[in-house]
């Protein structure tokens, strides 16, 4: 019963957050803000790295772009959080000996190994975009995302289907 549970334990735990809507192992999630105006974010769990809600966050702004008839989108805020847990290892001891006798005189030897009991750091980061979005490429100073673009690339580098 005891592997059943490990092996379920980690399939649920054990992987990144998927590009998946948010639910219990993360996700995105969307909020309309206004008429072309959005907050978009994304949710990972221990085992999502940085880089990879970074780039789903932007995924999502460039299909909520899409999905809601514009081209092209701007990040005009974007708020990163971090909540951070420390874990330790179980510690396991084991011990071992033997004993040697000859006549009334004995000698018992032990050896005791002591393992485990680190200490880690596991990070859960979220990302919320506030995005601008217009039908047809602004003229203005800050870096303005092509969706499609933006769909295609990241769908691409984490083999995501369309």
């Amino acid at each position: 019963m005891r592997i059943l549970l490990a092996l379920l334990a980690l399939i649920l735990f054990g992987c990144a957050t998927p590009y998946q809507k948010s639910g219990f192992e993360g996700g995105y999630s969307e909020a309309q803000l206004g008429e072309n105006l959005f907050q978009v974010s994304f949710r990972g769990n221990g085992y999502t790295g940085l880089e990879r809600i970074t780039d789903f966050t932007l995924l999502r702004s460039a299909e909520v772009t899409l999905k809601n008839g514009f081209k092209y989108f701007v990040i005009v805020e974007s708020d990163r959080k971090s909540k951070d847990y420390t874990r330790k290892t179980p510690t396991r001891s084991r011990t071992t000996g033997s004993m040697f006798s000859i006549g009334d005189y004995s000698n018992i030897e032990t050896t005791t190994t002591t393992s485990g009991g680190d200490s880690y750091t596991v990070s859960k980061y979220r990302i919320t975009n506030i995005i601008v979005c217009y039908k047809d490429k602004p003229e203005i100073e800050e870096l303005v995302f092509t969706a499609e673009f933006v769909n295609k690339s990241i769908r691409q580098k984490y083999d995501l289907k369309p």
